[in-house]
């Protein structure tokens, strides 16, 4: 995937262009014409793509991840895995000390068996006329805390552990036993496994307004294959992340062992072109490079050169986006401009594909 190595091929070509700014540029002096054609490589003004190639950095991360932790607070009594780990759905991963649990739940049942006698006592004295019906009521809401209290300790007693909820491979533990903890502290990240791979992106609003949910892409994973490998858009974020203004795209990867959470990738997808792009030629081809300005040497029907002003826009792989100057269909000198001048006579080389 050429344009992987993007950054590579832009220093090595402009490298062997003039570039200026803020002063003049060194352009080929005007001399009498060689009566001898000179060989020069040649190629024909490209109509620019419709499509465009999107280039960003990612993550590689397991499409599902989970972030566990206790409903309640408390003191870790242990943690029974280790990052990297490959647990079964509903494994204890961790647990809460029971002690304190369990002697709360063992006072609320006495609480809640005082107040209910306490109500049957007011009830008889009410029936009997001894009690106001205000002072019944005040019993019997007393029972009813009594009996709330006791299935809020029962509900902390069934949560005191963390349960995996599938299958997976625990990706981050953020707990040691010993530790206290509040409720709602993420404890355990638990990867999905099944769910597949994903290379998570972050985008400008600007990028991820071109990306559309099922585009295909190709992704180069160092790691995992010298090739590039076929991904898909699964998802795309609706906000930005408060933090950095980006908004996370994910591609899909297809199945391989040798993907790990958190590898580095590059991810190259066509997206619709942006712009008034009218025309592409190779990027060797121009000289004279200003800002936003070029020059090249358009062939006549006489096999002579003629310079020409165009406007430049971006670079693409090996190619040069052209926004005005030049016409579908004409010859262009594409290789070996340093070595002649205007007006020259050349003979046309033209690449074999």
């Amino acid at each position: 995937m050429r344009n992987m190595t993007l950054g590579r091929t832009l220093i090595s070509i402009l490298s062997s262009l003039v570039v200026v700014t803020g002063c003049s540029v060194s352009e080929p002096e005007a001399k009498p014409s060689s009566t001898e054609p000179i060989p020069a490589a040649v190629a024909t003004v490209q109509p620019a793509s419709e499509n465009e190639i999107l280039n960003a950095a990612g993550t590689v991360r397991l499409r599902r991840e989970t972030a566990l932790g206790f409903t309640t607070d408390g003191k870790v009594a242990s943690v029974r895995y280790e990052e990297g780990d490959r647990v079964k759905r509903g494994a204890i991963l961790a647990a809460l000390d029971g002690s304190t649990v369990a002697a709360d739940l063992s006072a609320a049942r006495a609480e809640r068996d005082r107040a209910e006698a306490e109500y049957d006592r007011i009830e008889k004295l009410y029936k009997d006329g001894w009690v106001t019906k205000s002072r019944l009521e005040q019993s019997e809401a007393a029972a009813r805390v009594a009996r709330a209290q006791i299935e809020a300790t029962e509900f902390a007693s069934r949560t005191s552990y963390i349960r995996a909820p599938s299958s997976g491979i625990i990706l981050s533990r953020n707990i040691d036993a010993g530790q206290i903890v509040t409720a709602g502290t993420t404890a355990l990240v638990l990867g999905e496994i099944d769910k597949g791979f994903v290379l998570r992106v972050p985008m400008t609003d600007a990028d991820a307004a071109r990306i559309s949910v099922r585009m295909p892409a190709k992704v180069l994973l160092s790691a995992v294959s010298d090739e590039p490998l076929d991904a898909v858009v699964s998802e795309k974020d609706g906000r930005a992340d408060e933090r950095t203004g980006t908004f996370e795209v994910n591609f899909l990867l297809p199945a391989s062992d040798r993907l790990r959470s958190g590898q580095l990738g590059m991810v190259e997808v066509q997206v619709p072109r942006e712009g008034r792009a009218a025309f592409v030629i190779p990027a060797n081809a121009i000289f004279g490079v200003r800002t936003g300005e070029g020059l090249v040497f358009v062939v006549d029907e006489k096999d002579r050169v003629q310079q020409r002003n165009v406007q430049i826009g971006k670079l693409t792989d090996r190619n040069l986006e052209i926004l005005a100057g030049l016409k579908a269909g004409e010859t262009i000198v594409s290789r070996g401009v340093e070595k002649l001048r205007n007006g020259d006579l050349i003979k046309p080389i033209r690449r074999v594909r």
